[in-house]
């Protein structure tokens, strides 16, 4: 972990009159967004950086985090989720990644809630910088990125899933999620901000973010914490949509009767429940997963809802739940072991938790899925799928496709 001595914070949060797009109103070099049908909140600048690493990275947040939280001057009339002092975070998958966790602390913060509008400006006490200018500036036009396989190419891919299977089946493990990679060049000049633009209006259910350069649009809430009340969606069992209304019904029905989707989501939805009920007093899970309709898509989903007992932050709720088994597998270090084996890249903050706290503790986190990380003007994009006994490394394979296209559309220019 690197972190400076604790800052003393000054923050201010002013109501403002109607904001009807925040996309606008934070840079093009450096977005940082967090944005759900319209709602939540983007930021300009950074008064602080954190950065971690290693197995005890999400810990080791959660701790900074207390600490500037407790000598932080909040001003915040509002008191609203997303109001006062927050930051954004992306945390790796990994506790191997070479790849550093963050948590940023914006020097301007402009959010929406349903008809509520403001601005957060933080400044380190007795620092003189001016804050920025809260000003929209238009998003540019669109551009496209030339993808091409990266280091796991599919042929390789089906192999390795080949490989899970066969592990699966000599009862090594039950399930493991392994993930593939495309690669393409930003053209010189791009506003990246056009691609989260596109992603927020195309997919309204999911969270939209874009933190540190990583960028997507997730449909699964890895943990939302608000006054005491945790809730998560699991999402795990994915099919496509079909074409016309007759095949689209019977596509989710047949993923919602799919033994083999059933089976996976049920793995991921116990390791949800069994890492959030040491920290709550009351928690309830709907007995049959329901169907969630995406434009390109269905998933399994499963709402999970529950009272806090302790205390816990949403920082320290990602540090109990990551990695779940929508992500990972079943049981989870043997997973890991086996993703580290076949995987020939570092997923960096790929599935892992990305979202934002405040300073009471509460938060929203997604896992970052159907995302890209940039580096320089070099796109990455990752997409994933879990394997269980009853795969097939050919619809797998068909399912990254799938799963790649809210980035690859939203890119074709």
């Amino acid at each position: 972990m690197t972190t400076p001595d604790t800052p003393r914070l000054v923050v201010g949060t002013t109501p403002v009159d109607d904001i009807s797009l925040l996309i606008p109103y934070t840079p093009v070099d450096q977005p940082l967004i967090w944005l759900r049908k319209g709602n939540g909140v983007v930021g300009v600048g950074e008064a602080l950086r954190l950065e971690f690493s290693g197995e005890t990275r999400m810990t080791d947040a959660a701790a900074a985090w207390r600490r500037l939280a407790a000598s932080a001057h909040v001003t915040d009339p509002l008191d609203l989720p997303g109001t006062g002092l927050v930051a954004f975070g992306a945390f790796a998958f990994s506790a191997r990644s070479e790849v550093s966790s963050v948590l940023i602390v914006p020097r301007v913060v402009i959010g929406r809630r349903g008809r509520q509008h403001w601005v957060t400006r933080v400044r380190i006490e007795g620092e003189s910088v001016a804050a920025p200018a809260v000003t929209a500036q238009t998003v540019g036009e669109d551009f496209a990125v030339d993808f091409r396989p990266g280091l796991e190419s599919p042929e390789s891919y089906t192999q390795h899933v080949a490989a899970a299977i066969e592990r699966i089946a000599a009862g090594e493990l039950d399930k493991v999620v392994l993930a593939r990679d495309l690669v393409g060049g930003v053209p010189q000049g791009a506003d990246v901000r056009r691609l989260l633009l596109d992603l927020a209006l195309g997919y309204p259910d999911c969270w939209t973010y874009a933190v540190d350069g990583l960028m997507g649009s997730s449909p699964e809430t890895l943990v939302s914490v608000t006054r005491g009340t945790v809730s998560a969606r699991v999402l795990a069992g994915t099919t496509a949509r079909g074409d016309g209304p007759d095949a689209d019904e019977q596509a989710a029905v047949g993923l919602a009767t799919s033994q083999k989707d059933n089976d996976e989501h049920e793995f991921a939805v116990q390791s949800v429940v069994r890492a959030l009920q040491p920290h709550t007093s009351h928690l309830a899970a709907s007995e049959v997963p329901f169907t969630l309709k995406l434009p390109n898509l269905w998933h399994l989903a499963t709402d999970i809802e529950g009272a806090l007992s302790d205390g816990a932050s949403s920082l320290d709720l990602i540090a109990a739940l990551h990695p779940t088994a929508a992500v990972a597998g079943a049981p989870t270090e043997t997973a890991i072991d086996l993703i580290d084996e076949l995987e020939p890249f570092d997923r960096g903050r790929y599935a892992g938790p990305v979202g934002w706290v405040g300073a009471d503790g509460d938060g929203e986190w997604a896992i970052a899925l159907r995302c890209a990380q940039l580096d320089g003007d070099q796109l990455t994009a990752y997409a994933g799928c879990g394997i269980v006994e009853e795969s097939t490394p050919e619809k797998e394979l068909v399912e990254t496709r799938i799963k790649f296209r809210p980035i690859t559309d939203a890119l074709e220019g």
